[in-house]
């Protein structure tokens, strides 16, 4: 998967994210701002603190973190089995 380049926090919870592929473009994060962890974001200076942690994970702070891969199927609007059609997504049972 393409690795997040940059991190821009913007007004009302949403990010700007460009990846190493040329993409870029916003996700919308309101819905997340005061549910469970993310409470630390009432805080909106905390939001502000958003960064590329060392895995590429968009995180806030060693607790706090989200998946670029979900971020980046956001913003091109794909789903996992539309960006990787050649993997083969058959469930596997341990």
């Amino acid at each position: 998967m393409y690795k997040p380049i940059s991190v821009k926090p913007l007004p009302e919870y949403r990010l700007w994210l460009e990846y190493s592929d040329g993409i870029s473009g916003e996700v919308d994060l309101s819905h997340l701002a005061g549910k469970g962890v993310f409470s630390y974001w009432d805080d909106y200076a905390n939001f502000e603190k958003v960064y590329i942690g060392e895995s590429r994970e968009i995180a806030w702070s060693d607790k706090i973190d989200l998946c670029p891969d979900a971020l980046y199927m956001k913003i091109v609007g794909k789903s996992a089995e539309e960006l990787f059609e050649d993997v083969n997504m058959e469930s596997a049972y341990a």
